[in-house]
């Protein structure tokens, strides 16, 4: 990079529906990595409003896994007490609710009643095929979520920290994407839109595998007034991939950190896992280490 960027502010943003693995831990090391280089401070933004799958254990283990490998964080709750009574997504959920009916206001969503099972039974790949778009189903109906109308010829442009813009559409296999869903609660990509501008974060740090999301994002704000979103710049990191080139998930447990810290391994230790795992056989002490190794133009 010809100049040194200086951005305000970045977040960490894990989802408590299990324990944390190697993956993660390339990514908050990457993030912390980017916000020394660039002046940024960090945000810890839990996203719990997958309610069915988060458990308290899975959000301590944010913090365990954190504060084990001594990844810093600047702003957001210290422990589980301080999440649970002034963090979690719960109490922001006036802000979500007000932009759902500025949606709905201007009939910019509708109301899909399709199981996952029955879209994948048509699309494999689950791509939605547009089964409710003309049914005028209430949205007040029960057991409904609501999707965007989209069009997928709209263009987009998202920033990236190399200086530039990339030109992009709406992938072909997310039209009408879900922004309430059927329990009622609002989706992640309107409440990570709105959690970004509502803390000032400018600077986003993500893997490869949400590039969908970010198009998605990078779509949605305007219709929901949240302009200055567009603003934000994105990195989009490589993914930890496992021995048999399948992404990390939380299912993952012999590659989870509360498993490798069961089994006595050491901060280097779960370093030197997910170096491997970038193809790299060399020892690594710490997250700045670990970041290095992904980014090379740094």
């Amino acid at each position: 990079m010809d100049q040194q960027p200086v951005y305000r502010k970045t977040r960490i943003a894990p989802t408590p529906s299990g324990y944390l693995h190697l993956g993660n831990v390339l990514s908050f090391a990457i993030t912390a990595a980017l916000a020394e280089k660039t002046g940024a401070k960090i945000l810890l933004r839990i996203d719990d409003l997958d309610r069915e799958r988060v458990q308290p254990n899975y959000v301590q283990d944010i913090f365990d896994t954190l504060n084990f490998l001594d990844i810093p964080w600047h702003e957001g709750p210290r422990n589980f007490d301080e999440y649970e009574r002034e963090w979690s997504q719960v109490h922001r959920m006036d802000m979500y609710r007000d932009a759902l009916q500025t949606l709905k206001e201007n009939d910019a969503v509708f109301a899909c009643n399709c199981s996952r099972a029955q879209i994948r039974n048509i699309n494999t790949d689950d791509t939605y095929p547009a089964t409710c778009l003309h049914q005028n189903i209430p949205l007040d109906a029960e057991n409904i979520s609501w999707r965007l109308k989209t069009d997928i010829n709209e263009p987009i442009t998202v920033k990236n920290i190399s200086g530039d813009s990339t030109p992009a559409t709406l992938p072909a296999n997310m039209p009408y994407f879900v922004i309430r869903k059927k329990d009622g609660y609002p989706a992640y990509q309107l409440t990570s839109v709105l959690d970004d501008l509502l803390y000032g974060i400018d600077l986003i740090v993500r893997g490869a595998d949400l590039w969908a999301s970010t198009l998605a994002q990078q779509y949605l704000a305007p219709k929901i007034d949240a302009h200055s979103f567009n603003d934000i710049v994105f990195f989009h990191h490589p993914l930890l991939m496992s021995s048999g080139q399948a992404k990390l998930s939380k299912s993952s447990g012999a590659t989870s950190v509360h498993y490798l810290r069961n089994e006595g391994r050491s901060p280097a230790d779960i370093f030197t896992a997910a170096a491997a795992l970038l193809g790299k056989a060399e020892p690594i002490s710490t997250w700045q280490q670990l970041a290095a190794l992904a980014l090379p133009m740094f």
